[in-house]
C-alpha cells in the first residue's frame, strides 16, 4: 500500500514537474492519478502532498519551484477563531480563488479534474472535495 501511494505521489511530481517546466504560459498543467474517493488521505497524499508537503505545512518538494509558497493548511482553523472553514476549502478546491491570501492560479482547480475521473457517477466529484476536506481538517494544529 505504501508502495503504491510513493509510486502515486511520484507520478504526480514528475506531472506537476513537467507542468513547472513550461511556464511560458503561467499555467500548470497536471494529470491526476485515479484514487479511492473514499480515502482523504490517499487523494492529499497524491494530488496535495507534492506542493503542501505531507504534514500540510507547505514544505512539499515542488514548493520551491513555486513562484507563492503553498499554503500551511495546518493553520486553517486557527486562522478562522478556531473554526475549520469547511466551505471555503471546498470551494478552493472546485473552483480555484482569486485571492492571494487563499492560494494562486498555480494552485491546481482540482473540481475540474475529479469531475473527468468518472464520469458515470457525478457525485463522485462532491465526495472526492468533501473527503480531501475532512482530511484537512484532521491535520489542524491544537
Amino acid at each position: 500500500m505504501l508502495k503504491h501511494l510513493s509510486l502515486i505521489a511520484m507520478a504526480a511530481l514528475l506531472a506537476l514537474g513537467m507542468g513547472l517546466a513550461d511556464q511560458g504560459n503561467n499555467k500548470i498543467t497536471l494529470t491526476a492519478n485515479k484514487t479511492s474517493p473514499t480515502s482523504g488521505r490517499q487523494m492529499y497524499t497524491s494530488y496535495c502532498a507534492p506542493c503542501h508537503g505531507t504534514d500540510g505545512r507547505g514544505n512539499g518538494p515542488v514548493a520551491p519551484a513555486l513562484k507563492v509558497p503553498p499554503t500551511d493548511l495546518t493553520v486553517l482553523s486557527r486562522n478562522n477563531h478556531g473554526k475549520f472553514p469547511d466551505l471555503h476549502i471546498v470551494t478552493v478546491l472546485q473552483n480555484g480563488s482569486e485571492l492571494r491570501a487563499h492560494g494562486n492560479q498555480e494552485m491546481p482547480v482540482w473540481g475540474p479534474i475529479f469531475g473527468k475521473m468518472n464520469v458515470s457517477n457525478p457525485q463522485d466529484k462532491l465526495l472526492r472535495i468533501s473527503n480531501v476536506s475532512r482530511y484537512l481538517e484532521t491535520l489542524q494544529v491544537k
